[in-house]
């Protein structure tokens, strides 16, 4: 194993070197669940790699209506930022599935990167590609039905554990995806009568992650965030092969 072993994408693909510098700035830091690591409108504190764990990127209306716009693992950093100088961040960024990581103060990490090419193209890419993300969940919600961009959600959600159950409440699913409650619960009920998830009251059980891709068909398989890509952020030995997992 390398030294630096990680499971932070960035981090794992930086030389010995890099790394070592890196780390003089970094801090491990443990992220629960609920944790806020970015609010609308105010300054940037802290950049974070997370090694497990996921976080919501939220847009709020200024009527105070919410709904996720992003979603945030172990890919890259977190806020997806590629310069650490503007003053303000536009969105809210919460832990809701709790991990670890490392953390840096954004300034500090500014005055790490103006002499690091190497690393600014790494964070480029990762950002580039939740740019990817973003607007194709702005083209789900507006082409695509609510068990679909449902069976797209759980997937992303998926993609960033190592293990196939989501501790997640309909409520928080409603909110995320900016539609009722009872149309989570309805879409619930169709990707389990097609034998593809288990839902349960604060949990989802993926039952058959080959047939539930083939479900969410073109809202998850789309350019910029290609099959190429999603091995390298989670691990899910079981499902990742189409196997079928049973309810407990």
């Amino acid at each position: 194993m390398r030294p630096f072993e990680s499971e932070n994408l960035i981090l794992r693909q930086l030389a010995d070197s890099e790394r070592l510098a890196l780390d003089s700035i970094l801090k491990p830091f443990n992220l629960p669940r609920g944790f806020e690591i970015a609010r609308s409108g105010m300054p940037l504190g802290h950049c974070y790699f997370l090694e497990s764990g996921i976080a919501s990127v939220v847009a709020t209306s200024p009527e105070g209506r919410k709904t996720e716009v992003g979603v945030l693992g172990r890919e890259g950093m977190t806020p997806p930022i590629l310069t650490t100088d503007a003053e303000r961040f536009p969105f809210d960024v919460t832990m809701q599935i709790d991990g670890h990581g490392h953390r840096v103060e954004a300034a500090a990490l500014g005055g790490f990167l103006a002499d690091r090419p190497a690393i600014r193209r790494l964070l480029s890419r990762s950002l580039h590609t939740f740019f990817a993300q973003m607007a194709n969940t702005a083209l789900s919600n507006a082409v695509h039905k609510i068990d679909v961009r449902l069976a797209r959600w759980i997937l992303m959600w998926h993609d960033r554990l190592d293990g196939d159950e989501i501790g997640i409440t309909h409520d928080y699913m409603a909110r995320m995806l900016g539609v009722r409650r009872s149309s989570v619960t309805e879409a619930l009920h169709i990707l389990e009568g097609e034998h593809l998830i288990y839902s349960t009251r604060g949990l989802v059980i993926i039952r058959n992650r080959a047939a539930l891709e083939a479900f969410a068909a073109d809202a998850y398989d789309v350019a910029g965030i290609t099959r190429r890509d999603r091995p390298e952020i989670g691990r899910r030995p079981l499902a990742s092969a189409g196997g079928i997992i049973s309810p407990v």
